[in-house]
């Protein structure tokens, strides 16, 4: 029965251990990331030339509209990662 209780004891002690520092570890990044965005936040891209009208000096043959609904759909479908240099007429 003694080493059932010190088993139970070992177990208890060990999970606790192990869930006080998980605490801590979250705690601190938390912390963290607060700190990072509080003193070094994301530098701010500034664009020159919106995409469309990129796309739209380089269209050529091709008109607004189709050109508007070209860059839209090159937009959702790449979730704004992706720029429309070159329209051609195949």
């Amino acid at each position: 029965m003694e080493n059932i209780e010190t088993g139970l004891l070992l177990m208890v002690v060990g999970m606790t251990t192990v869930f006080a520092i998980l605490l801590i570890v979250i705690y601190l990044g938390k912390g963290l990331i607060t700190l990072v965005n509080k003193y070094a936040p994301e530098e701010v891209i500034v664009k020159k030339q919106t995409v469309t009208q990129a796309a739209a000096a380089q269209a050529g043959n091709v008109s607004g509209k189709t050109t508007a609904a070209i860059v839209a759909a090159v937009s959702m479908v790449t979730g704004g990662q992706g720029k429309v240099t070159k329209i051609e007429k195949i």
